[in-house]
């Protein structure tokens, strides 16, 4: 079962490292918002992981609040993006 935490924290790490490279090369502002949103989810689905190898489930009431607060911080960009504030 070790074995199979690493595959899924690599898998995780990979695609940190490509959300993270569009977030910093992305051409507009979309699509660093896109990988923004993206990055968030990743360390959401991370929390997640690290609840489930230490069985502290503490961690997934974390991840719950923090995916409440990124996916309003992801809306309020947005809505500025669009001049809607």
């Amino acid at each position: 079962m070790e074995t199979f935490y690493y595959i899924i924290g690599g898998i995780l790490l990979l695609a940190l490292v490509i959300a993270a490279f569009r977030f910093f090369q992305g051409p507009t502002a979309p699509d660093r918002v896109i990988a923004l949103d993206a990055m968030s989810i990743i360390l959401t689905a991370g929390l997640v992981m690290l609840a489930l190898v230490f069985q502290r489930f503490i961690y997934i009431d974390v991840a719950l609040i923090y995916s409440i607060l990124g996916f309003m911080g992801i809306v309020s960009i947005a809505r500025w993006m669009e001049k809607g504030i």
